[in-house]
Formats: C-alpha cells, structure tokens, sequence
C-alpha cells in the first residue's frame, strides 16, 4: 500500500473525515485474491453501537470484510478507519503511511472475533481458554484473568465446565466458550463469522440464545455474518444483503425481510422464506 493524502483528516482527531458517527468504515476498499476480485470499491459505515448482519450467497465477500477487519487480510486499495483512526495505514504528517505491526495491534485491541471452528486450544481447561488471553495481552494477573473468565462462564451458562477439557465439550458449549474468550478481552466491536455453521441443529439456538442476551445487555457494536435468517432478522438493527462484493440492499430487518427493494434480494429470500414478496 502506499501513502495516502486524506483531505479533512488531521492526526490525532476523534473523526473521520466523512462522519463523525462512523465507528467502523470502509472507504473504496479493494481486495483481490490472485485474479479474483471479492472486494471493489466497497464502502460501508456502521455507527457506534449498531448490530448490523450481513446475508448474501456463499463467496459474496461477507467473511472476508470481517476478516480485513481482524487484519487478517490485507487491501489492496482505499482504507479501513476504526474509531476514526485508520487501520492499514498511520500517520505520518498531514500524509498516512503503511502501518507498522505494532500500531495495527493497537487497533486491533478495539476488535474481537468470534469464528465458526471455535479455534479453542486443546491443552488448556476451558478456564484457562479465557484467562491465558487475558494474561498475555492485557497483563492481568491469574487472579484477576481467572475472576473475569468465571464470571462470562457464568453468562454463558458454562460456569460448571470451568475445569473441563475443549474435547470434553459439544460444540455448542464450545462456541459459549468461544464468545466468553472474546468478551473476556473487552472489545470495543464483535464479529461473528457464521458461528454456529459448524453446529448440529438441535446446538443452533443454544449458541443464539448467549447472542440474544448479549444484544440486550451490551451497546457494543456487532458484525454478524450468518446464514440463520430469523435470528438475523432478531438480532440486528440493519441488514446487508452483498453478492459478488457489492452491497445489493441496505435496510433495517424490517423492510429487507418482509418488503425488500431489490429483485435480487427477494430471489435470494424466496429460497430460504417462502414468504417474501
């Protein structure tokens, strides 16, 4: 990536230069894989605080946003802000510049993630899942790591498999896991990629129901990328409907599930709701 030249942005501000309510924002983002293009000059902005679910076919781009948000993928073009400071880029004078890994930890510490594998480490008891982050990150002593990973084992109703191994749990208690592990490191904004994908059926909605009460207890903001139809029609305050990296409809759940504007957005729905119109 090279420099960039911002016009309105001046190092150290509270806001972006679009708006001062955009908490997350993509500017013009390109993102290439090869040849492949998923992402091109996408642009999204969520408020501070909104849940916002992003639907769409399979290969539309939803993961990969989450995934550049992670840093976990890089950009080839335009910029990511969190916070109204940039993500890819750091400033350098009234210019931003390739950010350095130490800077992009700094803002990553504003994000957590939630993911479909649960990616839990199988040598480490579910307490100390959530705790060991905890104490290499955020420098807390085992004491104070262990307090806070009971106490969102016990939002998660899980506060009696804080001794238990990963592999002693079904997969529905271990994405509870998962989501008390990135609760317990105080992210500013969650996302959620497909997380209860990798689930049996009847372990869906165990999964859901933590998700529910976090939405009503919480004002963080959320990105939920999700194939589950009714729960994202629940738990989100707005609903993107993406193919081919595009934004195709952008709604409150409202509209976009019993009145979508857009030809391409009821065919997707008719497939999974019978009735949309």
């Amino acid at each position: 990536m090279t420099e960039l030249r911002v016009s309105g942005w001046e190092p150290g501000t509270a806001e972006t230069p679009k708006a001062a309510a955009a908490y997350v924002e993509f500017r013009s983002v390109l993102k290439s894989f090869g040849a492949a293009t998923v992402l091109k000059d996408f642009s999204l902005t969520v408020p501070k605080g909104q849940r916002l679910a992003l639907i769409g076919p399979s290969g539309s781009g939803k993961t990969t946003i989450l995934r550049i948000l992670m840093t976990l993928e890089t950009i080839q073009g335009g910029s990511v802000w969190i916070g109204g400071a940039p993500l890819f880029h750091e400033a350098r004078g009234d210019a931003l510049i390739p950010a350095s890994e130490t800077y992009q930890r700094r803002q990553r510490r504003h994000l957590g993630m939630v993911f479909q594998s649960f990616n839990l480490f199988p040598h480490l008891s579910v307490i100390e899942n959530i705790a060991q982050p905890q104490r290499l990150n955020l420098k807390r002593s085992r004491a104070e790591a262990e307090a806070r990973a009971m106490e969102l084992l016990d939002s998660v109703g899980l506060a009696h498999k804080a001794r238990a191994w990963p592999d002693e749990l079904s997969g529905g208690q271990k994405q509870r896991v998962a989501i008390a592990r990135t609760l317990a490191m105080d992210p500013d904004i969650l996302l959620f990629d497909e997380i209860t994908s990798a689930l049996d059926p009847e372990l869906v909605d165990e999964v859901l129901s933590v998700l529910r009460g976090l939405s009503n207890r919480t004002d963080l903001t959320m990105l939920l990328v999700t194939h589950e139809m009714g729960f994202a029609r629940e738990f989100a305050d707005r609903v993107i409907f993406m193919e081919a990296g595009q934004i195709v409809e952008d709604a409150t759940p409202e509209t976009l599930f019993i009145a979508p504007a857009q030809d391409r957005t009821r065919q997707f729905l008719r497939k999974i709701l019978p009735h949309t119109r």
